[in-house]
């Protein structure tokens, strides 16, 4: 059987800038009145941020911050074994701190009642001599109720030195027909364990349910933008035993419900695998 989870990437930056970055003066951005002076010096204006790309070079965790923005990245070092890697992983993080920037720079120099802020973690979660897969998880908060989830998956094949695409994985349209029916049946089981709760009210509990569906099956239609995120789940033999497809909020669900996975067993997949690629999984 298959599994869906759910989770929520925290936003809050404060542990890791505490550990990676220098303390703040007290009263930081605040311009001190000159000894013997009785004319207040007016606030320095805060430097305009940029979005110039990182140096070329191996991936370093980023923690940076003014009073305008928090900004903390962190990569995982094996990354570096493999150059094409670094390049997507790099490429995808400073995508991501160009959008904010530019958000910050739209300011004008003011200052936000909240700091706009970024936080991002990749993670390896797949490291074979043919499989290096990475996870990324965060957010970006540029005002407003709450941030805008980012959610990545990169499959890296060391031998190929190349990434593995959902559409070159599962290259007929029949294929992702199995992957969506597989998904959906899961995403709908999970979406009535969810309405079939003491807190919903019974005639509020069948229009909760509808709606639920309604989205899953719209965010899980057999196209290959719905199916772009995944990860492989690998066996102790250094196969992959299932995918797990991942779902970020608003996809199949709503805000409060989270990104949403679901492990589809190889097997099930197996009869539409690109011949190329099928060595790669549990027979």
């Amino acid at each position: 059987m298959g599994s869906v989870k759910a989770v929520l990437a925290p936003l809050t930056l404060t542990a890791f800038l505490a550990a990676c970055s220098p303390g703040q003066p007290d009263d930081a951005g605040e311009a001190k009145r000159p000894q013997g002076s009785e004319t207040p010096v007016a606030p320095a204006a805060p430097p305009p941020a940029t979005t110039e790309p990182a140096a070329d070079g191996p991936l370093a965790d980023v923690a940076e911050s003014d009073p305008r923005y928090v900004i903390g990245i962190s990569f995982p070092r094996q990354a570096n074994a493999y150059p094409g890697m670094v390049k997507v992983l790099g490429d995808y993080a400073q995508s991501a701190r160009a959008e904010l920037m530019q958000a910050v720079n739209g300011l004008d120099g003011q200052k936000p009642s909240a700091p706009y802020e970024l936080s991002l973690s990749f993670d390896v979660v797949a490291d074979t001599p043919e499989i290096f897969a990475v996870a990324a998880d965060g957010g970006r908060y540029t005002g407003g109720a709450h941030g805008e989830p980012l959610v990545a998956r990169f499959t890296w094949l060391p031998k190929r030195q190349a990434l593995l695409t959902t559409q070159e994985m599962l290259p007929t349209p029949a294929g992702l027909q199995a992957a969506s029916q597989y998904v959906r049946e899961q995403l709908h089981t999970s979406a009535s364990l969810r309405v079939d709760d003491d807190t919903v009210p019974p005639d509020q509990r069948m229009q909760l349910l509808d709606s639920e569906n309604q989205m899953i099956d719209a965010g899980t239609a057999p196209e290959v933008s719905n199916f772009s995120l995944f990860q492989p789940v690998m066996n102790a033999d250094g196969k992959i035993a299932a995918v797990r497809f991942v779902f970020p909020p608003y996809q199949v669900g709503s805000y409060a419900d989270g990104t949403q996975t679901v492990d589809v067993p190889a097997p099930v997949l197996r009869p539409y695998l690109a011949p190329e690629y099928a060595d790669l999984f549990l027979k």
